[in-house]
C-alpha cells in the first residue's frame, strides 16, 4: 500500500499533538507508536497513563480540543469515557489510548505491538513524561477474577 506523504505527515502531526497535550495534562509514560508497518487500519497509536479518573477525562477533553478545534480534525469515535479506566479516542489515522496504571499494565499494548517503531518525542514531551521502559516497573497489577484489572486492589 502506497501512502500519500501529506496524509502520513498529517497523521504524525496529530499523533505528536495528542502526545504533547497528554504530557501537558500530567500524563505519564507517554508513547507514540508508528503502526504503519503493522496494520493498514491506522498510522499511529498514542498511549498515556493518568493517575485519576478526573485526570484521564481532562487529557481526553484537551486532546479533543487540540485535534478538533485547533487542528480541524474530526474524531470518529470515543470508547470508555464513562468508566475512565481506558479511554480510546479514534481519529482514523491516529488512535489515542488513555489508561489508568493498572489497566495499562494489564493490556500492555506496547508489548503487544512491540514490533512497532517508537516515535522520538524529545522535542515534544518532557523526558519525565516519556515512556522510557516498562510501564510500572517494579509494580504488578492486581487482577480481578473476571480477568480485568481490579482498581479497588492496590498494585504491589
Amino acid at each position: 500500500m502506497v501512502e500519500n506523504k501529506s496524509n502520513a505527515d498529517r497523521a504524525l502531526q496529530l499523533a505528536l499533538a495528542a502526545a504533547e497535550v497528554a504530557a501537558e495534562n500530567r500524563g505519564q509514560d507517554v508513547l507514540v507508536l508508528d503502526m504503519r508497518k503493522q496494520t493498514a487500519l491506522f498510522d499511529y497509536f498514542v498511549i498515556a497513563t493518568g493517575t485519576s479518573r478526573r485526570q484521564i477525562h481532562a487529557m481526553s477533553e484537551e486532546v479533543d480540543h487540540k485535534l478538533e478545534d485547533e487542528l480541524n480534525d474530526a474524531r470518529m469515535s470515543v470508547e470508555g469515557y464513562r468508566e475512565s479506566r481506558w479511554i480510546v479516542l479514534d481519529y482514523g489515522s491516529v488512535v489515542i489510548h488513555l489508561f489508568d496504571e493498572l489497566t495499562r499494565q494489564f493490556y500492555n499494548l506496547e508489548n503487544l505491538w512491540a514490533d512497532a517503531k517508537k516515535v522520538d518525542l524529545t522535542d515534544v514531551v518532557p523526558s519525565e513524561a516519556q515512556h522510557l521502559g516498562e510501564v510500572g516497573v517494579g509494580h504488578t497489577a492486581s487482577v480481578a477474577t473476571d480477568g480485568q484489572p481490579d482498581p479497588s486492589r492496590p498494585s504491589s
